[in-house]
């Protein structure tokens, strides 16, 4: 398992509900959330071996979402 952490522009509860259905659609995404409060507006991705960063970040960005890896 993973743990892949990313600074994002999702800064509201409209848009986490927007990628919700994204994320919940991929057995190899175990949990993930967004910290709204946090002025990097960080997503946490619980995952598996099976799924990569590039993967993520390139599922964000195709939904109009800006998402750059953070150091752990």
């Amino acid at each position: 398992m993973e743990l892949l952490i990313f600074r994002t522009d999702i800064k509201s509860k409209k848009k986490v509900k927007h990628l919700k259905p994204i994320f919940n659609k991929y057995t190899d995404i175990l949990r993930w959330s967004v910290d709204l409060e946090d002025i990097d507006n960080v997503l946490w991705i619980e995952a598996t071996n099976n799924i990569t960063e590039d993967d993520i970040i390139k599922m964000v960005r195709k939904h109009g979402f800006y998402i750059k890896t953070l150091p752990d």
